[in-house]
């Protein structure tokens, strides 16, 4: 047996986690503090590194501890910039991450599952089937990793800042179904002394699990997106299989029970497929339906793969499609894609290992 694989995976623990795991070695609350606070330095890969750290507590987690990372990512670069990466985990399952840069911020696209058990049948990534959930240390440390890959980039290469800014809980898996380690995770990318990233600029994306989504918004203070994509049961059912078990009505209506702060707004998102819910009807439709939720809308064009049927919609219906919703004060954005010729595109995440 790996004795690595016997040992406590620290990037497992949030800030809570540690200090317990601290305590039950002997040590004060204050070490659990002091761990945090080292475990997500870049370079930060030995006990004998946390240099305020008593020689002789080095020694004990050196024991009974090992710190995760992802080393030597697959990574192919996109013409617009976007960067696909590809993990290797213990079990040799990979898992993408996308990152989408813009000159005033780095969007990390991460993965929650291997696989996914939604089989929507536009999404490359549910034909993989569910493999299993991610833990929360290989949740984090897709950040991590893309975090270091930006450090060292020279400067003048970079589009972004030199840091990841946004992360977006979208890549594979539906995180609402490893809801606990996905929580765990975000206490750790939040915590100041962890990766120090605000919950203003998190989202996590939802197919949606009904029974789920309160108790997120309950537990977390993060931005809710839910993949919508109809509102047509009929049709939403033959894109999405979830909507068999909680149906169009039932999804908004745990939307309007979802606790959120004033000002703050779910982002709903449709992606348009030609021919099958890009229609005057089904954008007046989609306006009516989500009348009284504080909401924004992304219409997603169809990223076509040659694997799949389906085809993107023309300019001109997009827009017109927009325009509606507009005209029912909404806001709305079109999202352009960013790495097709990559397959980093929403919904073309899937590793080949099928």
């Amino acid at each position: 047996m790996n004795p690595v694989a016997t040992k406590t995976d620290l990037k497992n623990l949030t800030q809570e986690g540690l200090i317990k795991y601290a305590e039950s070695l002997g040590q004060s609350t204050f070490r659990g503090k002091q761990i945090m606070g080292w475990l997500y330095r870049p370079g930060i890969t030995e006990f004998t590194q946390m240099t305020d750290l008593a020689k002789v507590f080095q020694k004990l987690l050196e024991d009974n501890a090992c710190i995760s990372r992802f080393s030597d990512p697959i990574i192919e670069k996109a013409s617009d910039g976007c960067v696909k990466f590809g993990f290797r985990l213990d079990d040799g399952h990979i898992i993408e991450s996308v990152l989408i840069p813009e000159p005033d911020r780095n969007t990390l696209c991460i993965s929650s599952q291997v696989g996914c058990a939604m089989g929507c049948t536009f999404c490359l990534t549910g034909t993989m089937g569910f493999i299993r959930n991610l833990t929360p240390a290989e949740i984090v440390n897709q950040v991590c990793s893309v975090r270091d890959y930006l450090l060292v980039q020279p400067k003048e290469s970079l589009i972004g800042p030199d840091r990841v800014t946004n992360v977006v809980y979208m890549g594979m898996g539906e995180p609402l179904n490893n809801l606990e380690n996905v929580l765990a995770s975000l206490s750790i990318l939040m915590e100041q002394k962890g990766l120090d990233v605000s919950a203003r600029k998190i989202t996590v994306s939802t197919c949606g699990i009904v029974p789920k989504i309160r108790e997120f918004g309950e537990r977390s203070p993060v931005n809710l997106a839910i993949s919508l994509h109809a509102v047509n049961d009929a049709v939403r059912s033959q894109l999405m299989p979830v909507n068999n078990r909680y149906p169009v009505e039932e999804l908004l209506a745990a939307c309007r029970d979802f606790p959120m702060p004033k000002r703050k707004r779910i982002m709903f998102e449709y992606i348009i497929l030609q021919g099958i819910n890009d229609a005057d009807k089904d954008a007046y439709e989609l306006a009516r339906k989500l009348k009284g939720i504080p909401c924004k809308i992304n219409l997603l064009p169809y990223n076509e793969s040659p694997a799949l049927p389906f085809k993107s919609p023309t300019r001109e219906r997009l827009v017109r499609f927009q325009n509606i919703l507009i005209n029912a004060h909404y806001t709305v954005f079109i999202r352009n894609s960013r790495g097709t010729d990559i397959s980093a595109a929403c919904g073309q995440l899937a590793t080949g290992e099928h």
